[in-house]
């Protein structure tokens, strides 16, 4: 068995934050952004411009697939300096680009390059914890995670304004630098020898036949997904909503920066309260309220405009903190049962939720031109499915315990 400890070191919080950080960084940076990025690479479309957002995470899913089997064939190390080669590569080509289609490539590519760094950091935590523990420590790596959200898009908007769009990325780049030092410096291989699995081109498929027999893992994985997607209806819709729909261009950063605080504040919670409530109940509880609060919205302005931008900023806010009670917590169940493939599982999961957020996201996301509603409605269908599959697992788990409480006795 791998060493599991109880508690979690500060350093090793912060390091594996700051590893998944990066990607929040390369996104949520470049918000304030994407107007004018569309002007200079002559896309005026508020919906195509959303690509800039969506399309990095297609990135991040197919990468997935390639760095996480190989890490567990060659080290949980290698393969995170790898991915931040390919990042800065995909940075250079998005500072160049001369169209839209450069700049999707170049997302793309740096999706690909952050999914190792994003991947391997669950795979090294996968490696040193697990059940609630685990699940407490993806909480406290969450909430330290969620200070660059907080802060990100205020940044680039001042470094936009000082330097200009291109200058976002080089500072993406430095902060890449900095954590790569570190993790090479003060992070030791978490993979060990007798777990290590030989490199083969059936690997890959080896680890889905695997997979494909937790059914735990499959369905919160997809649950996953089903939240993620509605989610990223608001991150790449959040530019065109707050500046063009509300006219606050000025106020944005901050608006966002407030939503961001309210995920920060549930994770944190969550990573106190998991150990003492478990992370299906708590996931459970907040994933019924997150349903109910969207189907309020929805109901409550379904022939009207917009409400205001307060009455707005409180259903958001409501929401997101019923995130931070379930991402940590879904992404922990469906690792629970795969400690012995963690990095192909970490993969493999993390390849099916982001691939199933795409199509999601882009579908709702055409229909948020000149109304919020069809994000709350978004967000009200992919809630309503995901309690449905988390009730129908809750209910075969509780079923599976009776009879083998039967057989006891």
């Amino acid at each position: 068995m791998q060493e599991q400890k109880l508690t979690p070191h500060f350093e090793f919080v912060a390091m594996m934050a700051s590893l998944m950080s990066i990607v929040a960084l390369a996104i949520d940076a470049l918000l304030p952004a994407i107007a004018n990025i569309g002007i200079d690479i002559n896309s005026l479309d508020p919906t195509d411009n959303q690509l800039l957002i969506t399309m990095i995470f297609l990135g991040l899913g197919l990468g997935q697939l390639f760095f996480g089997p190989l890490s567990d064939s060659f080290g949980r190390k290698p393969i995170v300096y790898i991915g931040l080669v390919v990042f800065t590569l995909a940075s250079i080509i998005c500072v160049m680009a001369p169209s839209m289609e450069w700049m999707v490539f170049g997302r793309i590519l740096q999706g690909i390059g952050l999914s190792a760094p994003r991947t391997i950091s669950i795979s090294i935590i996968r490696d040193t914890y697990r059940g609630d523990h685990m699940a407490r420590v993806m909480s406290f790596v969450t909430a330290f995670f969620i200070l660059v959200p907080v802060v990100a898009p205020a940044i680039g908007k001042v470094v936009m304004d000082q330097f200009g769009w291109q200058a976002i990325f080089y500072m993406q780049l430095f902060f890449a630098l900095l954590v790569g030092i570190w993790f090479w410096k003060r992070q030791p291989e978490t993979l060990k020898p007798i777990y290590k699995i030989p490199f083969s081109s059936h690997v890959f498929f080896d680890g889905i036949k695997e997979l494909v027999r937790y059914r735990e893992t499959m369905a919160f994985t997809i649950i996953s997904g089903l939240i993620t997607g509605a989610f990223l209806v608001y991150l790449s819709a959040a530019q065109h909503v707050f500046e063009d729909q509300y006219g606050l261009k000025d106020s944005f950063p901050y608006i966002f920066a407030g939503l961001a605080i309210s995920i920060g504040l549930s994770t944190f919670l969550n990573g106190t309260l998991v150990l003492r409530f478990g992370m299906r109940k708590l996931s459970f509880i907040a994933l019924s309220f997150f349903c109910i609060l969207a189907l309020l919205y929805v109901i409550l302005f379904w022939d009207s405009p917009n409400p205001s931008v307060g009455v707005l900023f409180v259903f958001l806010a409501l929401q997101f903190f019923c995130l931070g009670f379930i991402w940590g917590n879904l992404r922990s169940i469906a690792m629970e049962p795969i400690g012995h493939i963690a990095g192909i599982g970490a993969s493999i999961t993390g390849f099916i939720s982001t691939v199933l957020s795409i199509p999601i996201a882009t579908y709702i996301g055409s229909f948020v031109v000149g109304r919020v509603l069809p994000l709350f409605a978004g967000l009200a269908t992919c809630g309503l499915i995901s309690l449905l599959i988390f009730s129908v697992m809750l209910w075969r788990r509780l079923a599976a315990k009776s009879m083998a409480k039967r057989s006891i006795s």
